[in-house]
């Protein structure tokens, strides 16, 4: 109990609280006397020799062992004859293997890097924004990261990357430098193909983006913040065939908790076999009232672009996009109620073109598209992004209201006139965005709304 009257601090053991008869004095260092502090009742313990001298030798046996398990023993004397002792692993340094990417065999994540890193690139752009005070030209750069395709040098990249680059220089790992030229790309699926001088180039295997699950453990190599080239970051698939609308363009993605930054645009996404199943494209940065976010990264599937890629390597444009051949607006209910239809929402056709595949098909002036084959069409974003699914002489069947019922029309879709799609593969005269946001969608779409593209 305490003894609060004469001695706050100090403890005894006594029943009636009284202080011990004496106290011991504490001495400071130096030989000056201390307060004085309690004085236990201490019975002195009977030494049991042999027991000491066994814990004594079990101790020494587990130390021993605790050495050689973890290391050799590093020994360093101290003043007054101690001796410190400090245990260095001597575990011999991983070697990752070298694997080839086959399809068949997971790989751990240094394997992955290692198969893989001299095939992604760093991509820097420079381009002319306009003009100062003094009539001198304003110099613009940005940075962003791709992958090789091929080995005489085709690369694969965001659009956003190199839109409106004057020049456009590749590194790869090992530090060589190239000038690229850009071949095509197609703003609406944000992909690009430029090509490289070079010969015997490592390319990436492609893999089946289709075959990915929700939990499935993903890679990501690029140049983030346009400095740390070539760092890998690591996650999960948190969601296949997330719909997101970026300025009104609707997307179709993979999502992912991968840390994604500028830079990392046009990057590969690797799934655990190696093989690239994505491309790294946006990142989630904030909600739609502003509220800062992590963890929510883009990533193009490559099962939608692939036909696209080999058409822009071939063509230098897009030759299979399908296209309907109408010039579409989103019903709204004043719409609806001055046509006096009884549906609110679906695609208005204003106008369909002679000859177009809506013409074949039998659509007219008026009709509202409310379903392509099993997707609900709501607004113009909804088909475009069904459109998107299909390439050029595929089929597919409208669901089609009219003011006299609704409708089934079966389609084939058809192909974009040559020169619009050569001209929308054109590299843009426009200066790039140098890292501001690009592409930060507002149409209402709630609650992707807020996308960003990074680069450099």
């Amino acid at each position: 109990m305490y003894n609060d009257e004469n001695n706050l601090y100090n403890y005894t053991y006594r029943k009636d609280g009284s202080e011990l008869s004496h106290q011991r004095e504490t001495v400071r260092p130096g030989g000056q006397p201390g307060p004085q502090g309690p004085e236990f009742e201490v019975k002195p313990v009977k030494k049991n020799r042999l027991g000491l001298k066994i814990a004594a030798l079990a101790l020494s046996c587990a130390l021993l062992g605790g050495a050689a398990g973890g290391g050799a023993v590093w020994a360093m004397s101290q003043p007054g004859g101690n001796e410190s002792e400090i245990n260095v692993s001597s575990r011999p340094v991983t070697q990752v293997a070298l694997r080839n990417v086959d399809g068949k065999t997971a790989m751990s994540d240094a394997e992955v890097y290692a198969a893989n890193v001299n095939s992604v690139v760093s991509i820097r752009t420079s381009a002319t924004a306009g003009y100062n005070f003094y009539r001198q030209p304003v110099e613009t750069a940005s940075a962003g990261s791709g992958f090789v395709l091929s080995k005489d040098g085709y690369i694969l990249t965001n659009y956003h990357v190199v839109k409106g680059a004057e020049t456009v220089t590749v590194t790869m790992y090992n530090g060589d430098e190239f000038s690229a030229q850009y071949i095509g790309g197609e703003e609406d699926y944000d992909i690009a193909v430029i090509k490289v001088e070079a010969e015997n180039l490592q390319p990436v295997t492609l893999g089946d983006s289709g075959e990915l699950n929700v939990g499935d453990h993903v890679l990501a190599i690029g140049n983030p913040l346009g400095e740390l080239t070539f760092s890998m970051s690591g996650g999960m698939v948190s969601c296949v065939d997330r719909a997101i609308n970026v300025d009104g363009t609707p997307f179709n993605m993979i999502q992912t908790d991968t840390s994604i930054n500028p830079g990392n645009s046009g990057g590969p996404l690797f799934n655990q076999y190696g093989e690239v199943v994505g491309i790294v494209s946006a990142k989630y940065s904030a909600s739609s009232n502003g509220t800062s976010v992590e963890g929510l990264g883009f990533a193009i599937p490559m099962n939608d672009v692939f036909s696209m890629v080999k058409d822009i390597m071939t063509n230098g444009y897009v030759s299979n996009r399908a296209y309907l051949g109408i010039t579409p607006q989103t019903l709204t209910e004043s719409w609806a109620a001055q046509f006096h239809y009884d549906i609110t929402s679906g695609v208005f056709i204003n106008y369909v073109e002679p000859g177009s595949a809506a013409d074949d098909a039998g659509l007219k002036m008026g009709d509202v598209i409310t379903k392509v084959d099993d997707t609900t069409i709501k607004t113009v974003e909804d088909l475009n992004l069904a459109k998107k699914k299909y390439s050029a002489g595929d089929p597919a069947t409208l669901e089609v209201y009219r003011p006299d019922g609704t409708v089934t029309v079966e389609i084939t879709w058809g192909a974009a006139p040559r020169e619009e799609q050569a001209q929308q593969s054109q590299q843009p005269s426009q200066s790039p965005n140098n890292g501001n946001n690009y592409g930060n969608g507002n149409s209402g779409v709630d609650p992707f709304d807020m996308f960003r593209y990074f680069f450099g």
